[in-house]
């Protein structure tokens, strides 16, 4: 069986070659162990790894019996995410913000799920964007701009939508997935 990574690395060359390309049967991919022990390796070094969510589920836990029994709920559809531990924290200003702590077997499948997204959508999206994607940064956006305006910059614009996540039309973003990923969420 050819390697997972090696299979979304297939499929990051097919969407950087076709940028239009419509992607099925991706959820089996969710189903493969591999995947999890990539998974768990992008995840067990951060220190938010052994923070509990809910429940006394952290990386400390896992194992290939955790897998097996992921992935089995995967594959029979009752996979039911926990709801997340709500936390605050300070913010610089002295406000609040709130922080919700998953499941480490949450964190896991989220982590699956991620890494199958970004093989698709990651060559799509434009180079000037930087929020949220590999070695990019808030300094990777600086740097451009560094080098991109060098007749000088008159003004900036800085903008924080407030609740961005909390308010995010989900149907809206179903709709935008489904543009470039047709898989109807069966293990077939």
């Amino acid at each position: 069986m050819k390697p997972t990574m090696e299979i979304l690395e297939n499929v990051k060359q097919n969407s950087t070659r076709n940028k239009d390309e419509v992607f099925t049967r991706l959820y089996r991919y969710m189903l493969r162990p591999d995947l999890y022990y990539q998974a768990y390796q992008n995840l067990y070094t951060n220190n938010g790894a052994s923070t509990q969510g809910v429940n006394e589920d952290t990386a400390d836990g896992f194992s290939k019996a955790k897998i097996e029994r992921t992935i089995k709920m995967l594959a029979d559809e009752t996979y039911t995410p926990h709801p997340t531990r709500r936390t605050y924290i300070q913010k610089a200003n002295g406000k609040m913000r709130p922080l919700g702590i998953p499941t480490f077997t949450d964190k896991l499948v989220q982590e699956v799920l991620r890494m199958t997204l970004e093989a698709v959508y990651e060559p799509v999206f434009l180079d000037c964007s930087h929020g949220f994607r590999p070695n990019r940064s808030c300094h990777t956006a600086l740097k451009s701009i560094k080098t991109g305006f060098n007749n000088g910059i008159r003004w900036f614009v800085e903008g924080d939508m407030k609740g961005c996540f909390d308010n995010i039309d989900h149907s809206a973003l179903v709709g935008i997935i489904n543009s470039k990923i047709k898989d109807a969420c069966s293990s077939s």
